[in-house]
């Protein structure tokens, strides 16, 4: 996406700021100090901030809009893109810590995009924490704070104490004053989508970034992948308003489909004009991973689910990542939302794992996993679903063909026999039998023959199981003919 210009027309709107830096330095607990008075805390798994979220506080009765990314290095592309759309950037170093890899990497993205920038040395009141040696850290790594020899703004804070939170707003205000943000709020609106998901009652849910004009209940929004008219918006609180203005954020949903993260968004006059905005850009199709390892490699099947787009994209990104030379990595599908029988019987057919990252599985699907021994597995922490799918790729699974009995029928009736084929009658005494399983016919106690199911009927219709106590018809092939009174065991062979 491209990096966003500034109007110096129309009237003053809220500066929009990043907040970037390395792992645990405290971004989110400083964001949670900024907006302690809004009463939103961000509770994450493991501690860690794995969504993008837009906050806006107040400071001198001014709004200011936070954005804030996440620190796990999987999410390097979502913090590229929150600095793209920001004016301002926080980069936040810890004073006991100093400068380290994602620190470069933050300081690296606000030289791209000309970030004007506050250095934030935030844990100033943990023991080991030294101002001075961090800001010559910051000059080794060519970022010259004031009073060492530069005119980049530093505030020493603590997202515990609170201390320098005060200061570190009037910066940003400071620096927004310099910039001189505008925004005409009568025009279509336009911005970013942040974040995005599919809902299973509401459909296609975005969160936006309003960059400039106005979007409104009853726009029709579009991107260069979907359209959709605005049904519900909300502010970043979760109550519902009629207008988003210039630099807030908010949640529209009345997508067909989840727009993707990133896209650039607009206000268009009526759907039509929205289609053809579509056709003219093409659309965003996504083009599957291609893998093509040599007939003697090993891969490792997945199918990725997440609850957002922003965390798919960065979980693909992660895992194709992974060293591969015990095992190819095949993303065989990923998407959004819930796992469900779709995904299981996909699973099936390409002999797949499925992962799902901070999202459930349907109740029929988790059945129907079970059922089918698909694998399914769940994690609401990245590092856990990483290191899951190392060990996969690491020590590949050795697998036992073993035989289980899965049910016994009663032969009642034959009503055909030709050769070795038979259509015959009976009545399921134990477990459940399935259509494909294999049959061993037992007479007088005795095993005397094998044979297996061409078809599998029950109330005159074709079914895959009949359970116990059920009545059913079998169109049978084997070397031994039927008789009443047989009993058939049902197998099946599974890889253990």
């Amino acid at each position: 996406m491209a990096t966003t210009t500034k109007t110096t027309t129309g009237v003053p709107r809220p500066p929009i700021v990043v907040v970037l830096g390395h792992v645990d330095h405290g971004k989110s607990s400083l964001l949670e100090a900024i907006r302690e008075e809004f009463k939103i805390t961000s509770k994450e798994s493991g501690g860690i901030t794995q969504h993008i979220g837009a906050y806006v506080a107040q400071s001198q009765g001014k709004n200011i809009t936070f954005i804030d990314t996440p620190g796990h290095e999987a999410f390097s592309a979502l913090r590229s893109r929150g600095a793209n759309v920001a004016d301002i950037a926080i980069l936040v170093v810890a004073a006991d810590d100093g400068i380290q890899p994602q620190t470069k990497e933050a300081i690296e993205v606000i030289r791209k995009t000309q970030l004007p920038f506050v250095v934030a040395v935030n844990k100033i009141d943990v023991p080991g924490a030294d101002v001075e040696r961090t800001k010559r850290d910051l000059s080794s790594a060519e970022v010259f704070v004031e009073g060492m020899g530069g005119n980049v703004p530093v505030v020493g804070t603590s997202a515990t104490t609170k201390k320098g939170i005060v200061e570190l707003l009037e910066v940003i205000l400071l620096l927004a004053d310099l910039e001189n943000l505008r925004a005409d709020p009568e025009s279509p609106g336009k911005g970013v989508v942040i974040e995005s998901s599919m809902d299973s009652q509401r459909g296609g849910v975005a969160s936006l970034l309003v960059r400039d004009g106005k979007v409104s209940v009853g726009d029709i929004l579009g991107t260069k992948s979907v359209f959709g008219k605005v049904k519900i918006l909300e502010d970043f609180q979760g109550n519902p308003v009629e207008t988003a203005l210039p630099s807030f954020p908010a949640l529209a949903i009345g997508f067909e489909e989840a727009p993707r993260v990133g896209e650039e968004f607009q206000v268009f006059r009526s759907e039509e004009d929205a289609k053809e905005h579509i056709t003219k850009t093409g659309g965003a199709i996504k083009t599957p991973q291609v893998v093509s390892p040599g007939p003697e490699a090993k891969v490792l099947n997945v199918i990725l689910k997440a609850d957002v787009a922003g965390s798919l994209e960065a979980l693909e990104g992660v895992l194709l990542a992974l060293p591969q030379e015990n095992m190819f990595l095949r993303v065989v599908h990923s998407d959004i939302g819930e796992i469900n029988e779709g995904d299981i019987k996909l699973a099936q057919g390409s002999k797949a794992k499925i992962l799902g990252f901070r999202t459930g599985i349907d109740k029929g699907a988790e059945e129907f996993a079970k059922r089918e021994h698909v694998t399914v597995m769940t994690f609401d922490i990245i590092y856990d679903l990483i290191q899951a799918v190392r060990k996969l790729m690491e020590k590949p699974e050795t697998h036992e063909l073993v035989r289980k009995q899965i049910g016994e029928l009663s032969v009642l009736a034959v009503f055909f026999t030709e050769k070795s084929r038979q259509i015959i009658g009976g009545k399921v005494k134990d477990g459940e039998i399935r259509r494909g399983a294999t049959i061993e016919i037992v007479r007088n106690e005795a095993v005397v023959g094998r044979g297996k199911m061409l078809n599998l009927q029950k109330d005159k219709q074709d079914a895959s199981q009949v359970l116990k106590n059920q009545e059913c018809g079998i169109s049978y092939e084997g070397d031994v003919t039927l008789e009443v009174g047989d009993t058939l065991r049902f197998f099946i062979e599974e890889r253990e």
